[in-house]
């Protein structure tokens, strides 16, 4: 069946004739039984107001009183009156002779020159002394195990302990190369030197270098 067919058919249009017909129906019924007349009531019913009425606050307190000032009553000023003058007794003075004062000479002050300044103290000696020179020392010599080793060359850094009386009390290598094979010769040649007595203690550094041949 086609679209046009069906706008033609009778029934749909029957249909929608009797649903519009019940609607009528039924507002007409609610409308007769009463619910047009309670709806009347509803609108007859009293409305009631409540009126609030505004809270004032309470009134402000009064100022204070204000003080009266009483004017003060001054009083009268008495005009001054000089005393009567009076004339003062002059009494005759005697003339006064001064004796003259004897004006002694002054030595003349001699300033003394200024106290000479004391000299700087010497500088402090050094820890380790260097460059320090024997006044008598034994020569040392070229270990023969060193040459059995194939050395021919070295050289030993030590530091000499001297006492007051410039004796060496003990040696200490700083360094060797090469190292263990000039020690021992350097050790016993230096406990032999003899240096200036300086009247305390101190401590000399010594280079000691060996060369095979020379």
């Amino acid at each position: 069946m086609d679209f046009a067919r069906q706008q033609r058919d009778p029934t749909r249009h029957v249909i929608g004739i009797a649903f519009v017909v019940l609607l009528h129906v039924l507002l007409i019924y609610a409308l007769v039984t009463g619910l047009a007349r309670k709806a009347v009531e509803v609108i007859k019913k009293p409305l009631n107001a409540t009126v609030i009425e505004e809270i004032k606050p309470p009134p402000p307190p009064p100022p204070p009183p204000k003080k009266i000032e009483i004017p003060k009553i001054q009083a009268p000023v008495q005009p001054y009156v000089p005393p009567p003058d009076i004339p003062v007794p002059v009494t005759p003075t005697e003339p006064v002779i001064s004796a003259p004062t004897a004006v002694v000479p002054t030595e003349p002050v001699v300033i003394a020159p200024p106290a000479p300044t004391p000299p700087p103290p010497p500088p402090p000696k050094p820890a380790v002394r260097r460059g320090i020179v024997p006044i008598y020392k034994e020569e040392i010599i070229f270990p023969k195990a060193a040459i059995r080793a194939g050395i021919d060359k070295g050289s030993v850094v030590a530091r000499v302990m001297i006492d007051e009386k410039g004796n060496v009390s003990d040696v200490i290598i700083v360094s060797a190369d090469p190292p263990r094979h000039f020690d021992r010769a350097v050790i016993d040649a230096l406990k032999a030197w003899k240096f200036q007595a300086d009247g305390e203690k101190y401590v000399g550094e010594i280079e000691v270098n060996f060369r095979l041949g020379n």
